[in-house]
């Protein structure tokens, strides 16, 4: 034994110089006092062991408490400080006391102190240290103290070894311990057997466990309950409910009576398989079949009779079991409805019994009724742990009630509720989603102090947030802390990490990290697929998202409505809706049903391509199949019904409110947008009163549609108030705020106005960038005031901006715009001297500012110098150069553009195809303008009240040449009349020259009365 003490103190010295404890900085050699140092005390010998029962009393107190640290100082403190050696008793409270509270990792410094002071162990010491090494997976430790070194063993010893190796999943390995335990005369008992039994029913291998039970009871074990339960328990694991309950009547037939935990394990059983009738039986079963089921319950413990039938009494647990399935199962009524019969039959609910009922709650989105439930919890007397407050913060969270989280997160610090390591990963995870990933890091470098030992859930939470913050660099490091510490990623880390690649559209990066999880032998799930063709779509790449399409389907993987829906947004983004509504309507043919999501991209898809009645069938669909609309949902039926202006904003929104949807913020931030829109201010206003009273935070969003609404209404100063009240939370003016106001500012035509606004801004936390300052030039050019501008740039580039082509382009059009001809060519040679690329933007400012001046030649050079740098006319430079020759007179140039614009397949807006009829029409060519009005409705470009206006005007000017026969002149004036018609039902004006037109061209001998109809409908129209 001796050879043992000096072994280990020899152990100690070294483990303490090198290994570094949870909660103190290692000690240098130097400084750890030697064995004999510990006899040089100053307090009585006879005092001693009174001090050391005090300390220890003490320390047993802190941990007791949760004050693990302060426990850690305690202990150092008696040993270090006062040389006080507690007895091997007292080492041993203390050992276990630290074992108990998850200390474990400190058992060891607590055993070496030990042997530093002379103290012998004794086998109670070495069980709790086996088992503390067992805990932290360090069976390697265990294991070479029990065969390398000369100690006390004994049954417990092994077992804990055995239990060590079950814990890690190594059952066959503790069953080849029994072995030893032979060759060292050691016997086996009826915990040996459970475990084992245990440990392989952990594994799935439950029969196997069965057979190790039944051997070693033919061995002479005694055979009780607890073997039984933990069997049944293992076959309503692995499904196979029917065979546990012929395990329930061997017990009975093998003389074992069934106790209530055999009832509450099949009770559990049968509730996660959703068989609640058999469940319920169950319970009949234990109360004997009562017919008054509103008697109370004896409060007995369970009891055989003689005849060996079991008088049994349902406890707490069993409520609870068959509650907590109900709420799993979305059987939340029932229950309620349990939980009030438990409560009838004289059992008081427990933290169990409530975090249940508040996690079904909770699930269905009844976040106030679970608030109000744990506000119960605490009138009855039961104290919320770590459990509920975890189940409520994650799920306000998730409902974007940050603020509420860290209420009761606050509230968990007040109660001195410890902090887990759920709790802390629901943190971590929840601040990430909240914005906070600064507090989200504390967190978790927090993790080490509260012992805390990270799993691959909570790196997986970390590496999601940096993910989702566009940090890959920090997920791939925590990706190799999680490898060096043989913290095993799983698909969802993996999930996180490609997801977050293909975001930042390193594609190539995605699909190699992919192929990493294959050579882990992590099998890619259908959603990590779904990503990874949603992102090869989106980035263009048809054939290499196909291709991943075809390899999911090789794995043996299905399709599932991610994959559908990303299919279904990459014809959306093409407008294909027909092909995309074919796909869905395959995939049910395949017996794939779409669900809300599919449906919700469906209806937006109609709206946006104009097929309004396509979108009510989506949704009338979803009805159909019993898909209920959520938020998002009816975000995307608002959004289509406000867009095409037939309904009234605030039936619209009511309609929310009917099916039971409270509104978001994507909601809110689409009826204030629609409000703002339609001039009605106050309403936009008074929604972002309750938006902030339902406490639905607003966004950058936000404060951009109402900043801009009320801007564009002229009301500045309103708009500064909200500006104002936006930075009490952090967000402050961006861009497009101060585009809006400049915008709202320059109606007044005033620089200095303008400028004043501008300054404002920057003063409440506008970051002056490019952008910015663009906006601003952009602003006064557009007013013609570019000497103000030009001011404007010489302090940009003071400031090290440099101008860049939208800073040209704005210049170029104020030169224009002030009939500055040479300035703009000046503007342009300098772009081109400083390096500055013109893009199309530029090159259209610049036509159409010298076809406007009449200057052919000079834009034919421009034109000649665009085509040299490589670009090619766009739909808008054709309409530029188009436009410019017909106003000019140059029909031809003008007819040569077009036809070189459709060849290409650019579709020229309603005014090019304007300029162009009304080329025809001055010339008297009316049926080639009739044929261009032809190929604007084959082109789907809509004619406007202009194009009527040309075109009845035309046909009216035509009819009265003198040289026309009577039949051409009423063919010619039929057409008018037609057009006329045609432009009265599509709610256009016509404009007084046109009127004019009608009148001497209707107003003829037996033709006045139909002029005078005419245009007594047109001006009563015109007067509404």
């Amino acid at each position: 034994m001796m050879n043992h003490l000096k072994y280990y103190q020899t152990r100690a010295f070294l483990s303490r110089s090198f290994t570094f404890s949870s909660t103190k900085h290692p000690k240098p050699l130097s400084k750890i006092l030697p064995f004999h140092h510990f006899h040089t005390n100053s307090i009585s010998p006879t005092k001693t062991h009174l001090y050391a029962s005090f300390f220890c009393t003490l320390i047993h107190l802190y941990l007791t408490c949760g004050r693990l640290s302060k426990a850690t100082d305690t202990f150092y403190d008696m040993i270090r400080t006062h040389h006080i050696v507690p007895t091997l008793p007292l080492w041993n409270r203390l050992i276990y006391q630290f074992n108990a509270t998850g200390l474990v990792s400190q058992v060891w410094d607590l055993y070496s102190e030990m042997l530093s002071c002379g103290v012998l162990p004794n086998v109670f010491t070495h069980n709790i240290l086996v088992h503390a090494w067992c805990k932290m997976g360090h069976l390697s430790l265990a294991l070479d103290l029990i065969r390398n070194v000369d100690i006390d063993v004994d049954t417990v010893t092994y077992n804990t070894a055995i239990w060590g190796f079950c814990q890690q999943g190594l059952a066959n390995q503790g069953f080849g311990f029994l072995s030893i335990m032979v060759k060292k005369d050691t016997f086996f008992d009826s915990f040996t057997c459970n475990i084992l039994v245990k440990g392989f029913c952990r594994i799935g291998s439950v029969k196997y466990g069965e057979w190790v039970m039944d051997n070693l009871v033919n061995g002479g074990i005694y055979k009780d309950a607890v073997g039984f339960n933990t069997l049944i328990d293992g076959y309503c694991k692995v499904g196979e409910i029917s065979y546990a309950f012929e395990l329930m009547e061997r017990m009975r037939n093998e003389g074992v009576f069934p106790d209530i935990v055999t009832y509450n394990t099949l009770i559990n059983g049968c509730s996660k398989r959703g068989d609640f009738d058999r469940a319920k039986s169950l319970i009949d079963e234990i109360l004997g079949f009562r017919k008054k089921k509103d008697c109370a319950f004896r409060k007995i413990d369970d009891m055989n009779d003689d005849d060996g039938t079991t008088n049994l009494e349902p406890n707490l647990v069993t409520y609870t079991t068959l509650i907590s399935a109900y709420c799993k199962q979305h059987g939340l009524s029932e229950a309620l409805s349990l939980y009030e019969e438990m409560i009838s039959d004289g059992f008081l609910p427990d933290v169990v019994t409530y975090s249940s009922i508040i996690n079904g709650l909770c699930k269905r989105g009844m976040l106030t009724e679970a608030k109000a439930l744990l506000r119960e919890m605490d009138k009855m007397g039961v104290n919320p742990n770590h459990v509920v407050y975890a189940i409520l913060v994650d799920s306000l969270f998730k409902a974007g009630s940050a603020w509420e989280s860290f209420i009761y997160q606050s509230q968990m610090i007040v109660c001195g509720v410890s902090f887990d390591l759920v709790v802390c990963t629901t943190l971590i995870d929840g601040l990430f989603k909240a914005g906070k990933s600064d507090e989200a890091e504390a967190m978790f470098c927090t993790l080490a102090k509260l012992n805390c030992i990270p799993n691959n859930i909570t790196y997986t939470a970390m590496i999601d947030g940096y993910c989702k913050l566009g940090d890959m660099d920090g997920a791939e490091s925590l990706l190799r802390d999680m490898e060096k510490k043989q913290v095993v990623p799983n698909v969802v880390t993996y999930s996180s990490i490609i997801n977050g690649y293909t975001k930042k559209g390193m594609l190539d990066v995605a699909v190699r990290i992919m192929k990493k999880m294959l050579d882990q032998n992590i099998m890619p799930n259908a959603y990590i697929y779904a990503t990874l063709i949603d992102g090869h779509l989106k980035a263009g790449k048809q054939d290499a998202a196909v291709d991943l399409y075809n390899e999911m389907k090789l794995n043996g993987l299905e399709e599932n409505s991610f994959i559908v829906d990303a299919f279904i947004n990459n014809l959306k983004r093409g407008r294909k809706m027909e092909e995309a509504e074919g796909l869905c309507k395959y995939m049910m043919s395949k017996g794939l049903l779409l669900d809300r999501v599919n449906y919700t991209s469906l209806m937006d898809g109609f709206f946006k391509t104009g097929r309004e009645s396509a979108a009510f069938t989506m949704a009338e669909k979803m009805a159909e199949t019993g898909i209920k609309f959520d938020v998002v949902a009816y975000n995307v039926l608002i959004n289509g019904l406000l867009r095409l202006g037939k309904y009234d904003a605030e039936s619209v929104y009511s309609g929310i409110r009917e099916l039971g949807l409270a509104p978001d913020r994507a909601t809110y931030n689409t009826m204030i947008n629609a409000y703002c829109k339609q001039g009605k201010l106050e309403n936009a206003i008074k929604l972002w009163n309750e938006m902030k009273g339902h406490s639905v935070m607003p966004n950058s969003i936000t404060c951009n549609i109402l900043v801009g609404g009320l801007s564009k209404a002229g009301e500045t100063e309103r708009a500064i108030d909200v500006l104002n009240e936006m930075l009490l939370w952090g967000i402050r003016p961006n861009v497009t705020i101060h585009r809006a106001l400049l915008n709202a500012c320059s109606k007044c035509e005033r620089a200095d106005t303008i400028l004043q606004m501008h300054k404002r801004l920057v003063g409440m936390g506008l970051k002056a960038n490019r952008e910015v300052y663009n906006s601003l030039i952009t602003v006064l050019c557009g007013l013609g005031m570019t000497k103000r501008a030009t001011l404007v740039l010489n302090n940009m580039t003071k400031e090290g901006i440099s101008a860049d082509t939208v800073t040209y382009n704005a210049l170029i059009h104020g030169h224009f715009k002030s009939s500055h001809i040479e300035k703009a060519l000046a503007t342009y040679t300098q772009m081109l001297n400083e390096g500055v690329s013109p893009g199309i933007r530029t090159y259209n400012l610049l036509l159409g500012g010298l076809l406007a001046a009449g200057l052919m030649s000079k834009a034919y050079e421009i034109l000649s110098k665009m085509k040299d740098s490589g670009l090619d006319p766009d739909a808008s430079l054709y309409n530029t150069l188009i436009s410019g020759h017909g106003k000019i007179g140059n029909k031809k140039e003008a007819i040569k553009f077009y036809c070189e614009m459709v060849t290409k397949g650019l579709v020229p807006k309603t005014s090019t195809y304007n300029v162009l009829i009304e080329d025809f029409a001055k010339v008297g060519k009316m049926d080639q303008a009739r044929e261009l009005l032809n190929e604007m409705q084959v082109r789907r470009v809509p004619p406007n009240s202009s194009t009527y206006d040309i075109l009845i005007c035309g046909w009216c000017n035509l009819s009265k040449q003198p040289e026309l026969d009577r039949i051409s002149k009423k063919t010619y004036r039929t057409e008018a009349r037609t057009l006329f018609a045609e432009m009265n039902e599509k709610g256009f004006v016509p404009c007084e020259n046109t009127l004019a037109c009608i009148s001497s061209t209707f107003a003829r001998p037996g033709m006045v009365v139909d002029a005078k109809h005419m245009l007594k409908d047109m001006y009563k129209r015109k007067q509404s």
